[in-house]
């Protein structure tokens, strides 16, 4: 019988055809003892069986997802669904080569009327518990129901305006309350059915958006763009959930291991307090430098620094580390080569014969010939006056001159008449792909250098 099923122990980073990138790098961190938090993966190949079967999930699958959730449920101690100690998963989609914003990742998938009141009693932290149930809805809702994502933050920005906050920390238990009852009634009212309440079903939901999201769209657009194989398949990755918004000891970040744009041998991201991951990638807040963290949790900071030398020496390469801090305790949720300019390509190649991590013949190939075109990019010159109107991150290198559209579709059009634009938005999405590539440069006014657009 194909086994279409691996708890992250069984895999291995060889197994990235299988496991895809994703799944492949936590099975590796996980058997390098690294703090990863417990899951398993569906293959590439459960993938094509959905697709080979009329786009269901066979029974055989479907076993094999059940054994996999049962032993994690007996790892953690918790039960998906359960009324006194729930089990919360994220799901995210994990393709053999990175295919960035294809599948937008589910967090806190478990969570329904009665486990939002048993997460609450467990932490003591009833805000933290609806905070938590309300983006669970409105990612679903987006993701996997194909609800536009503005019906939600339209009314989070409607209440935050009525109730004279600035920023989301500022809500209570009770405003989240009158949030999730809201949230509620915008998918009623978009599917004409109730928000699922069953944690197996919102599971088998998101698997299904998964595998579909590999035909959609804009991941046709990026594999024709790349030279992906159409046969590839995506996998899913199940991971229980560690949270870094449980207060002020908690956090979340994205960070290098090397400066992606110079190269320089120096940690590099971003972390928020308090926060999700996706307020982080997404760009809806404004993160913090890494390197407050030494000021903000010192001892988390230096078990970071150490972790990110390991996974360098053990990797060989520049990585690109997701991880969260909940309660002071360090989670890595991911790690993968990191994607880096030309300057970067060719210094970290060089520093890391220096260092001993590489021979030349490697270093050699580390560097894309097509990479170096980027070292011709046009730039300001830096001795030339600037007399701006705004300055922001640069997230990328290059300098671009072009006329301000504020919708992709339009910078597409302009863009096929051959007319230069620029995409100004105030954050990207996935739905903007074909937006950014008809323009010369994108400027987002919320959003970190580490944010999905930048790093794209």
């Amino acid at each position: 019988m194909t086994k279409f099923v691996y708890l992250f122990n069984e895999g291995n980073s060889h197994m990235r055809d299988l496991l895809g990138g994703k799944g492949a790098n936590l099975a590796e961190m996980t058997n390098i003892g690294l703090p990863v938090p417990f899951g398993f993966t569906i293959t590439t190949e459960a993938c094509n069986d959905y697709y080979a079967n009329g786009k269901k999930i066979s029974g055989a699958v479907e076993t094999q997802i059940e054994e996999a959730l049962l032993t994690l449920e007996e790892k953690t101690g918790k039960k998906l669904g359960g009324k006194e100690n729930p089990l919360l998963v994220s799901v995210r989609s994990g393709s053999v080569f990175s295919m960035p914003g294809m599948m937008d990742t589910v967090l806190n998938l478990g969570m329904n009327d009665e486990t939002v009141e048993a997460v609450a009693g467990l932490t003591g932290n009833p805000r933290f518990a609806y905070d938590s149930y309300r983006r669970f809805i409105q990612m679903f809702s987006d993701v996997v129901l194909g609800i536009d994502v503005y019906h939600f933050e339209h009314l989070l920005e409607q209440t935050r305006e009525q109730k004279g906050y600035t920023a989301d920390p500022e809500m209570t238990a009770e405003d989240w309350k009158d949030i999730i009852e809201g949230y509620k009634k915008i998918v009623k009212k978009h599917t004409k059915q109730d928000f699922p309440q069953d944690p197996k079903t919102q599971l088998y939901l998101a698997v299904n958006a998964v595998f579909d999201s590999w035909n959609n769209q804009r991941a046709i657009v990026y594999r024709r763009l790349n030279k992906i194989p159409d046969h590839l398949g995506t996998a899913v990755n199940i991971q229980s959930m560690v949270f870094g918004n449980m207060g002020d000891d908690s956090g979340t970040g994205v960070a290098f291991t090397r400066n992606p744009s110079t190269g320089e041998r120096v940690l590099y991201g971003e972390y928020l307090i308090n926060a999700q991951g996706e307020d982080v990638v997404a760009g809806i807040r404004t993160p913090q430098p890494i390197q407050v963290l030494a000021k903000d949790m010192p001892e988390v900071y230096r078990q970071f620094v150490k972790t990110s030398k390991l996974l360098e020496e053990h990797y060989k390469d520049m990585q690109d580390i997701e991880f969260t801090v909940e309660r002071g305790k360090l989670y890595l949720l991911q790690t993968r080569n990191g994607k880096r300019t030309a300057q970067a390509a060719i210094r970290i190649a060089v520093e890391m014969v220096k260092e001993g991590i590489l021979d030349k013949k490697t270093a050699l190939l580390r560097v894309d010939p097509e990479q170096l075109n980027q070292l011709l990019h046009r730039r300001i010159d830096d001795v030339a006056a600037k007399n701006h109107l705004a300055k922001g991150l640069p997230a990328s290198p290059g300098a671009a001159t072009g006329a301000v559209v504020f919708d992709a579709d339009e910078a597409e059009r302009l863009g096929k008449e051959g007319k230069k634009v620029i995409l100004v938005r105030p954050e990207t999405t996935p739905d903007d792909i074909h937006g950014i590539i008809a323009s010369q440069a994108v400027v987002t006014s919320r959003g970190g250098m580490t944010s999905h657009a930048a790093g794209v």
